[in-house]
């Protein structure tokens, strides 16, 4: 059921970049172990994970029933999941990463709330819906029998890699911060970077659709 190694080292690649990317996540989990303490900040990952545990699922169920209603709609998707990450290809270059994080310790919350503000802002942000639905597809075929599994793992896949490398920025947290505000290019170099391979992917399959 795992993807093919071919499909899943390209994948991997493109996680781990994603994840290492300045962003709206990266800004709350950081903010909250900046200001409320490490565990605040490894509550604020596994509620982040959780939200894209969620839209995980969905994907795998939308898109796969998808594929056996109507392969054509499919394959519109994939095209027009090419071009979205074409843009965002584009933004991270014109506008960049954005990394605001609070200075001043926030207020006291418990683990277990911010936990599930960690979820809000996975499931409630419908650009996180927006992306999924249109990221994990490229790495399905049309006719995949076992399109369910594929993309759930790929999700899956996508959350553990994620969450490991965030664990990793909560547990250095001040150093991490301190070097990105330190080094700002730094992280305009993850903009080039996260724009040329989501720039690649959308390409392949807009040049494979074509022929």
């Amino acid at each position: 059921m795992l993807p093919d190694p071919a499909i899943l080292l390209p994948f991997t690649l493109a996680v781990v970049v994603i994840a290492l990317t300045p962003g709206p996540d990266m800004t709350f989990f950081l903010g909250r172990a900046l200001t409320q303490g490490r565990a605040a900040g490894l509550a604020a990952v596994a509620g982040a994970g959780t939200g894209l545990l969620v839209h995980t699922l969905l994907v795998s169920l939308g898109v796969s029933a998808l594929i056996v209603a109507a392969p054509t709609l499919f394959t519109a998707l994939k095209v027009a999941g090419a071009l979205y990450l074409l843009w965002l290809a584009a933004q991270a270059i014109r506008r960049g990463s954005a990394l605001l994080l609070p200075r001043e310790p926030g207020s006291a919350r418990s683990l277990a709330g911010t936990w599930a503000s960690g979820v809000a802002v996975n499931i409630l942000n419908p650009k996180v819906a927006l992306f999924f639905l249109t990221f994990l597809p490229q790495f399905v075929s049309a006719g995949d029998p076992n399109a369910v599994a594929q993309l759930f793992a790929l999700g899956t896949i996508f959350v553990l890699i994620g969450s490991a490398i965030n664990l990793a920025i909560v547990l250095a947290a001040d150093r991490f911060a301190a070097g990105m505000r330190r080094n700002p290019r730094i992280a305009r170099a993850m903009d080039w970077l996260f724009a040329s391979i989501f720039a690649a992917f959308a390409a392949q399959l807009l040049l494979a659709r074509t022929r």
